[in-house]
Parts: C-alpha cells; structure tokens; sequence
C-alpha cells in the first residue's frame, strides 16, 4: 500500500560534479514554495527509466545536502553503475530539465539536547549529515558541545564536500582513506557520557558501528543512523520471487527494486522510508534457495540470519525466494 505524497513540478537550477562519481543537483519546485527543513531531512522524486514501451516511474529518495537557503533544495547523488538506475537517471539531468518531487521529510532528525557528538559518515553517507555538522559547530562555538567528526572513504577524491567541512571543523574532522576499518571501540570508549552517535553509511559499516556501540553497553537509543540501502554483501543480480497466495512468479531485474516489482504486479506491499529502516515493508519468507542479501538496518543480525523476514523496499537475493502476501481471498 503506497505512501501517499504530494507531489509538485520542479526544474534542475543548477549542477555541479563534486567528485568523480558525485554529482550536486538545485533543485527548485515552480507550483509551490521552498519549504524549510531540518537536519536529515530528504525528499522523494520520481524518476523516469527507460523509452517506448519499456518506460517506467520509479521513486527514489535524496538526503538535503546543508543549510537550506530558502530558494532551492540540494542534493549530491553518486553515480552507480551497477546499481537500480536511480543514479543514471539523475545524472542525465541537465538544467532546465523537469521532474516531480515531494516536499522534505525527516526520518533522520537530530536531537540537539545531548551535550557530545559523534559523527560518522562513509561514502555518499556524508549527504544527511553536512547539516547536522553545520548546527553542531555553531552549538559548540556557542555553549562548548563536544564534537567529532569520522568521514572515510576509499580513496581522497570520494571525499564529497571535504574542503567545507574541514574549514568548519578543522581538527575536529578525522578523515580515513582506504580498505583500513575505523577503531570504533577505541573512537566510542572516548567519547562523554551521554554522547550520541549519528551515522550514514553503507551497511557493512553501520554493522560494524552498532557491534561496537551494543559492546560498549551505551544506550541503543544513542545510536543514530541511516542508510542509502545500495550495498550488499552480493553484487546485485536479477532474482526469481514467487507470491504462491496470488499465484505469481515475478523476476526482479537489476535495475529495480523488490518492492518496486511488487507494485507493478499488483502484489500490496506496505512502505514508508524505503531505506531499509523503519521495516514497515518487511514480509515474511516461505523458502529461499539461495542467498537474501539483507540490505535494511532496521533487522537484528539474529533475525538476519534466521532469514524469515525480508525488507522489499532495499534487500536482495542472489537465486529465488517465496515470499507470504497480505492477499486474501473475498469469503
């Protein structure tokens, strides 16, 4: 059952490449106003894939890069070339061009109570994040909050918005470059008590992160994340899902989603932040015959390995999986 926005006409203003594989879009709705948002909030838009016949609507969600400035909305997408196609729809957009988008939403607010802070992006995972370390600094500026930033990458050049947060942070920032993992026992046993810990990264990553916070023995509710959902411990792969409640056998090519092939065949399926955190999408697995790429972090690793739920809206599964719907039959 969809989520229902509304959404409204914009155009591209402006574009930019910021590193190699990341590009910034403005963004700029022309039947409504630029509506303010908060730190970690995103925005939905519909992307078109495909010519002819083959062409689809598919929906994708962006995380608000910085401060807004009340005319535009921004946004970076990486470019990935193995991924669902969000990403290369994105990046054949030139000004002027026009797309439909939702207003911001905000699954990922900051809670500006605390007294220490830790942030740690990876990647792409750093879009939802230069906003909250925009408000931290002037916090810490303000009334001495502690702040410390953990940003890694796999190589210097990935590192988007790196000269902005550095003149911002200065020895604040701890940048790691490479396949090397980030101590997060060492960094975590460091920081006050009370500090939280707000993360947005790719899942190998976050997994790590939460081992090492639940070791600590810190409050889980001190712990604070997101995910862009695009990695897995596979490469994606089309896959073979079977609904045996409404008879269908659907494949799942590479450039969609679980969910978005549930929708286009009728299959309901509930949804909300379609990252792989609220597990509002989670269905329940019959058989499985190969490998489910859990891609969410709302699922425990427990739960993870026992393979009986999957969320639709971001895992995967490398062979097939019969999955129970909430179809059922009129008495």
């Amino acid at each position: 059952m969809k989520n229902f926005l509304q959404w409204h006409e914009a155009r591209i203003r402006a574009v930019r490449d910021i590193t190699p594989t990341v590009r910034e879009f403005e963004i700029c709705p022309t039947d409504a106003a630029v509506v303010a948002h908060e730190a970690g909030a995103h925005l939905q838009m519909q992307l078109h894939f495909g010519n002819g016949q083959n062409a689809k609507t598919q929906t994708r969600s962006y995380s608000l890069v910085g401060e807004p400035d009340g005319q535009s909305y921004r946004i970076a997408v990486k470019r990935l070339d193995d991924g669902k196609g969000g990403s290369l729809a994105m990046w054949r957009l030139i000004v002027g061009d026009r797309l439909q988008i939702s207003e911001p939403m905000n699954h990922f607010p900051l809670d500006t109570s605390a007294s220490a802070y830790l942030i740690v992006a990876g990647g792409i995972g750093i879009t939802p994040l230069v906003m909250m370390v925009q408000s931290l600094q002037k916090r810490a500026l303000e009334s001495g909050v502690y702040l410390r930033m953990l940003y890694g990458a796999r190589s210097k050049e990935e590192l988007a918005y790196l000269p902005t947060l550095q003149a911002l942070l200065g020895e604040k920032l701890v940048v790691h470059v490479g396949a090397s993992p980030i101590d997060f026992a060492a960094e975590i046993a460091a920081l006050p008590p009370g500090a939280q810990v707000y993360s947005c990264g790719p899942v190998p990553m976050l997994e790590a992160l939460k081992r090492a916070w639940a070791a600590s023995q810190r409050p889980l509710v001190d712990l604070r994340f997101e995910t862009f959902g695009s990695s897995g411990r596979y490469a994606a792969q089309a896959f073979t899902v079977h609904i045996p409640r409404q008879n269908k056998h659907i494949e799942v090519p590479i450039d969609a989603s679980l969910l978005d092939m549930l929708e286009l065949e009728g299959v309901q399926a509930l949804y909300d932040c379609r990252r792989g955190e609220c597990g509002l999408c989670a269905m329940e697995v019959l058989d499985v015959k190969g490998q489910i790429d859990h891609r969410d972090v709302f699922l425990s690793e427990h739960e993870k390995q026992q393979n009986q739920r999957i969320c639709v809206c971001v895992s995967r599964v490398v062979g097939e999986v019969t999955l129970d719907s909430a179809y059922r039959p009129e008495a």
